[in-house]
């Protein structure tokens, strides 16, 4: 006598397949996100004691077993916008250049794309050996030649500008392949309607195209600053102080940066006893401040893809 399988059984049988990838999965993120909650919390137990108006507005006393950290916030800060100020434009044009002026089977992109990913996987202490040759001993250096009397460097030696032209590097092909991205997202009709009108390619990638994708362009500059506001390595060469009680007063000056504070503290210091609660809070500041600079730039973004939804 056969017997029909019951509702539940079938049910069972029917979703299981599916039930199986859905809880692995959330099981995936549950684990990543408690290991975040468990870093998170280890870093604010550790650095909210010495959170304090004086720690975030003063300059460091006695070597960097005392004081604030504020020229350290503000060299951090700047040195993330002249990067998104570099990285930007020149990442945007390379995009719009790859995706609506060249052909994909073309041997000039094909070159360009193989250069971009060998750039994206390029280590960066080698961004900040080249930083310091290039930048650093080759430009700077053939400015004071030019410009100021021998033997006294003014732009050839490690300074904020070229530190931030090293990250603007290193965050380079983060923003052209999310701005190419947002660039395939476009619709073609968008482009036809314009030609049709008798708009040229100028004019329809300035009107059209580059305001459809500006919310794909701020995504770009929020992985490039999540990047580059906490890398050490490419700005040792080339502009990071171990301490500077002042804040630079031009672009051809040193500056003290969050990532390289902590670096230091916790490699250099005679006293990593007396300096555990300063690193620990210093942590904390890094990572508020680039959480802060990527809400800034999310909720730029999401006020203009607003704007484009509702125009």
């Amino acid at each position: 006598m056969n017997h029909k399988p019951t509702d539940v059984a079938y049910h069972f049988k029917e979703k299981s397949p599916s039930i199986i990838p859905k809880y692995l999965t959330f099981s995936a993120v549950a684990l990543i996100m408690l290991i975040l909650a468990i870093i998170f919390l280890n870093i604010f137990l550790g650095g909210i004691g010495v959170i304090s108006w004086e720690f975030l507005s003063h300059s460091p006393e006695n070597g960097m077993e005392s004081g604030g950290i504020f020229p350290a916030i503000f060299g951090t800060v700047a040195m993330v916008i002249l990067m998104v100020i570099a990285v930007v434009p020149v990442g945007v044009l390379t995009a719009i250049y790859l995706q609506e002026y060249t052909r994909p089977d073309s041997i000039i992109t094909r070159l360009i794309r193989v250069a971009i990913n060998n750039l994206a996987g390029v280590p960066s202490i080698v961004f900040g050996l080249f930083g310091l040759g290039f930048f650093v001993g080759f430009i700077g250096s053939g400015i004071d030649s030019i410009f100021y009397a021998p033997g006294r460097p003014v732009w050839g030696q490690p300074a904020i500008i070229w530190a931030s032209l090293t990250l603007a590097l290193l965050a380079l092909p983060v923003v052209i392949v999310s701005t190419e991205e947002a660039l395939r997202t476009i619709p073609r009709e968008l482009r036809e309607a314009s030609y049709a009108l008798g708009a040229t390619k100028l004019q329809t990638i300035v009107r059209i195209i580059i305001p459809q994708a500006l919310p794909g362009i701020f995504t770009g500059a929020i992985l490039g600053i999540s990047r580059g506001a906490g890398e050490v390595a490419p700005i040792m060469f080339t502009g990071a102080a171990y301490y500077l009680p002042y804040l630079p007063s031009s672009l051809h000056d040193q500056f003290m940066v969050l990532g390289y504070h902590i670096y230091t503290m916790a490699t250099q210091s005679p006293d990593i006893e007396a300096t555990k609660p300063i690193l620990y809070g210093t942590v904390l500041v890094l990572l508020v401040l680039v959480f802060l600079l990527n809400l800034v730039a999310i909720l730029i973004r999401s006020r203009i893809r607003s704007r484009r939804v509702y125009a």
